[in-house]
Parts: C-alpha cells; structure tokens; sequence
C-alpha cells in the first residue's frame, strides 16, 4: 500500500510516484502476498485456497468474478453478518458504484484503512498538475463537487458514493489542506440540495474570479451541466454580485453560511462585467473569459467523456483539458504523468500499490463475434501486459475483493518506468444488440462522433445522445436520440434533413462488420433511425435517475436505454425523426474478415 506522507508537499509525492513505477514487480508480488495473508481465513478464501497462500495458489484456485458472484457475500454482510467473510478488517462504509455506466449500482466494501490509501492517492496527481502547469499554484481551484445523502444497510452499515466519501473524509482536523486548495467552502460543497450547491459554488467562484487558478469537476458531463446552469441562472447571480444579497430561494444553512464569507458587499462593476461576457452573441471561451487567470480545466474525459471534448474545447477556449486519473468504485488504479498531452492521447500509469492488478486479455475476434473474453481465461500480470493489446482490469483489494471484473477495456501504450499505461478504450459491455450484431460502447462512441462532424459546418453542436433498439416492427432497427445545441446564442435549432440522414449513414458505415452484413446482405435490421429531442431532454432524464439513486457527482448518461420510464422521457420530448437513405457498405472483403 502506499506509504503516509504530507500530502501537502509535492516533492514527496512525486518521490513516491518515482519509487512506486519502478519496483512494480516487488510492489505486486507483497500486495499479494499481503492480501493473502491477511484474509486466507475469511470464508471465501479459506474454502478455496485451503491455506495455502501462494501465488500459484491463488492464480490456480481462485475464480475471475463479477459482482453478480459476490453479491451473495455483500448482502451477508449488510444484513448484519461480520466482515471476515471476505476480509478480515470492519467493513466501514460500502461505496455505491454510479449505477450508470452498466445501469446498476453496486455496493463494493471499503475498510477505513484503504479509504485513507485513496486520499493519498489524490495527492500523486495534483503534485503532477503543480510539476507540469506553469501558475497553477498561484490561486486555488474552482472543482465542482456533489453529495447524496448518504444511507445505511440493516446492518447499519454506511453507503455512500466515493465523492461523498472523499469529501466527508475532511474534518477540523485537515480542513486547512481543502481551505488552501479549493476556493467554494468545505460547506457548500458538502450540502446535499444539489441545486443550491450549484449555484453557491459559482456564486463563489465568480466572486473570487481572480483568485481561480483552475476549475474542473469529476466528469467531463459534470463540468458542461455547471456550465448549462451558469447559463440558465447569470442574471440572478450578476443581481446577486451587484447587491450583495443573495437570492431568498437559497435557504440551506450550510450554503448561506459558506457564501456568507464572500458576498459582504455591492459589487455593480463586478456584475457588469460578467454580464457584459455573458450576453454576448456566444459562448464560446466563456470559461476563460470569466475566469481569465485559469490555468486549465480538470475532468475525467476518457471512455464515454470524450464525446464531450468538443464541448469542453468550445466552452473552454483553448485552455488545456487535462485528465487526471483513472480509477472506479472497486479501486483507484492510475493517474496520468502526462497532463499537458491531447485528450485524445490520455493514457493512465497504474500505480501498483493500489491493489494487485491481473489483465483479462481481449482480444478483437472475441469481441466482435460477442464472446466474454473469459473464455479463453488468459490473465495476465501487471508486468507482462503487451503494448497494443487490450485487457480488462482483474482487481485484488485489501477489502475483500478478489479477482473481479471491473468491466473497463484498457489498451496499452507504453510504460513509465517498469509501469505500463493504458488509454481506457470504454466498457466491456454490449449497448445494443439485434439478431446476430453485437455493438460495444467503444463502436457506438466512434461511429457517432464520425457522424457529428457533419453537423460542425451548421454551427450546431451534438450535446447529448443514448440509444435503443427498437424491435415492435418485423424488421427491428437501431434509435438514437440526439439533444442538439448552437454556437450562436438563441438560434432555432432547425437541423437540415440531408444532413441528419448521411448523419444516420455514417453511424451505421462505422459500426461493425456484422452490423452491416444484418443490415445490407442478410436484411436482418431496418434503418438506423435519429430522433433529435429537445433542448433539456437529458436533464428530465438525469433527474429520473437521480431520483432512483443515482449521484450527480458520478452521473454519466447511459449509452443505451431499456428502462420504459425512460424511453417515454426520451420519445416526449422527440422534435424530429430521421432515416437511414442509403445501406452500409458490405463486399467480400468484409466477408472474408467476418469469416476470419
């Protein structure tokens, strides 16, 4: 595990940093054998392994698993039974896992001992950004950041998302280390009427412009819908600035106290100021016209967040995206040592005292024939992945997870040291599939960023989209819902009908080759269908999840939709409907590659 060290000197993490990416295979090999002699007593392990703590043991006898193969344990212990069924510390708290990126949240355990590990592990990607970003250092960040209120099980047993986790992990006594780093106070962030947090955050924000060095949040989809809301609300927070007063609908005591620290005055020049940036004709670098001392704006935008590049590149204008690090509910696995590169180049470098860390190989005839990589079993060690080769993380943890699945599919680019980094190519996991075509996130990502190109000399802009399969005729097809926006402030979002149609084509011409042979050869799949919908869509439909649980901190829209709830929001709210006028391409080349 990582080593404690004062998390507010940068030095000593980028020493470790050093330390931990070259000893990776001693790391690993004690990780392990930690882990194993901890918790070889545990029911789960000692009916597999029968004492024996080996290595080869362990790789021998213990299965790969899903959550679905644990819950049995997870439910044990929140209904009361004691930890040591898989581990042999006090499970203090169960992180409930977003529930949007495969649609269901998990409960995964946690021990007070590797929640603190994920603490530190902050600190090795911020001493990067202060390393890499010429001023960073000179203001503090603008990070938005959101609870849900938290639960417990019958066991009494606390459940929480990680953001709440993180964030109620800071008390009196190392209040002083989030003070100096962060510019809303530990309060508002911390007060569970998302809605007033919001708004408290950039009230304060806007009030300390000057003193912002960089603004950011978890996801990238998190930072646009700040900005969506900055949108919508900079009048009141321009009247606000320029009274003093804050809006009567703000009630909430930890945020009336928090922005009571900074909103003491009148300031009429301050709020023209914003108001002149904010009517202008477009937003275009509205973020770094407001916040003109930001240095960079921070979120994960890897996986399904890069769609939302774009977005972040309009908005941000020109100030560097970085992603900082890479990491999931089950363990916090890598951070990137390079945080200047393109989005489009992020790769991660996993941190080897994290967890033990095993590679499930995938392999692309696999995935495209929609087969689980696990039935070839070939599970490799952190130190013999293969660069260029694609593996789904294996996650051992001091908690009691033991060769699970994270479901993430991690391409190798190269190695920092003796660590390898990875680009998070997307999920293991099939969004749509109709007769014999099986389409990957990854595929549906590509194909429809290849598709919005189209709309980029219209001046519009895609927003949001998720998808479905619609079988109620006999010939079933693909549907995707897209929520369009302009460059140009109030401009009738009036899409032309040929574009939106080579839209629908390009999407199918980039998906896989069994798509297009269903679709052009064995004429198993209709027309792929786009249905624009209207400004705000997606917001109704992130609250419908956010009211079954969901956080707004880890939100990610799902990529497709089979909820019947949902699919109605979606089909209200539909402007306007288009279809594929032309088939996929399909000769013998594809076929001889389908055959291979």
């Amino acid at each position: 595990m990582l080593p404690k060290f004062d998390l507010t000197d940068p030095k000593a993490s980028l020493s470790l940093l050093e330390d931990v990416t070259t000893n990776v295979k001693q790391i690993q090999d004690s990780i392990l054998e930690a882990v194993l002699s901890r918790n070889a007593h545990t029911e789960y392990l000692k009916g597999i392994l029968n004492g024996q703590v080996d290595k080869q043991s362990f790789k021998k006898n213990v299965p790969v698993v899903t959550y679905e193969d644990i819950k049995p344990y997870i439910g044990r212990i929140a209904n009361g039974e004691a930890s040591d069924l898989i581990c042999d510390r006090p499970i203090s708290l169960f992180v409930m896992s977003s529930g949007t990126s495969g649609g269901i949240q998990n409960l995964i355990p946690l021990t007070t001992e590797e929640g603190e590990q994920r603490i530190f592990f902050g600190s090795l990607y911020r001493s990067l950004l202060y390393k890499y970003v010429e001023g960073i250092r000179e203001g503090k960040a603008l990070t938005f950041y959101f609870v849900n209120p938290e639960s417990e099980t019958r066991s009494g047993i606390l459940v929480r998302t990680m953001i709440t986790c993180i964030l109620k992990s800071v008390n009196k006594t190392n209040s002083s280390l989030w003070d100096r780093l962060q510019i809303s106070p530990h309060e508002i962030s911390t007060c569970e009427d998302t809605t007033q947090s919001m708004y408290c955050q950039l009230l304060c924000g806007l009030l300390q412009r000057d003193n912002v060095a960089r603004l950011g949040a978890p996801f990238a989809s998190v930072f646009l819908r700040v900005i969506k809301f900055l949108e919508d609300h900079w009048q009141e927070l321009c009247s606000n600035i320029r009274t003093g007063r804050l809006s009567d609908w703000i009630t909430d005591a930890q945020c009336v106290s928090g922005i009571g620290k900074f909103l003491t005055a009148p300031n009429p020049d301050l709020a023209s100021l914003i108001e002149q940036e904010c009517s202008k004709p477009s937003w275009e670098a509205i973020v770094k016209r407001l916040w003109r001392k930001a240095k960079c704006v921070e979120a994960v935008v890897t996986g399904s967040m890069a769609q939302y590049i774009p977005l972040l590149e309009f908005y941000g204008g020109g100030l560097p995206l970085i992603s900082s690090w890479y990491g999931s509910s089950e363990c916090f696995i890598g951070v990137n040592v390079n945080p200047l590169c393109k989005p489009s180049d992020v790769s991660y470098t996993i941190i080897p005292s994290m967890g033990y860390f095993e590679f499930l190989e995938v392999k692309k005839d696999q995935k495209e024939a929609g087969r689980d990589p696990i039935e070839n079993h070939v599970v490799v060690d952190l130190v013999d992945v293969k660069i260029g080769h694609d593996y789904e993380p294996v996650v051992t943890t001091f908690s009691g997870l033991y060769r699970y699945r994270v479901g993430d599919v991690l391409r190798v680019t190269g190695f920092y040291n003796n660590s390898p980094h990875f680009r998070f190519v997307g999920r293991q996991k099939v969004v749509l599939s109709l007769h014999m075509a099986n389409t990957y996130e990854e595929d549906l990502l590509k194909a429809v960023s290849n598709a919005k190109l189209l709309l980029e000399p219209h001046d519009l802009m895609l927003m949001e989209f998720t998808s479905r399969v619609d079988s109620s005729s006999f010939v079933g097809h693909y549907v995707l819902y897209w929520e369009l926006g302009s460059k140009v402030k109030d401009a009738k979002l009036e899409p032309n009908r040929d574009v939106m149609e080579e839209c629908c084509f390009i999407v199918e011409e980039s998906l896989d080759p069994l798509y297009r042979k269903e679709r052009k050869k064995d004429k198993n799949i209709g027309p792929l269908e786009i249905k624009v919908v209207k400004p705000g869509a997606f917001d109704e439909l992130m609250n419908f999840f956010l009211s079954r649980g969901s956080s707004v901190s880890q939100y990610k829209t799902l990529r497709s939709v089979t909820s019947e709830e949902a699919v109605k929001i979606l089909e209200a709210n539909v402007v306007s409907e288009f279809l594929s006028q032309k088939t996929p391409s399909w000769g013998i080349h594809h076929e001889l590659h389908y055959r291979r």
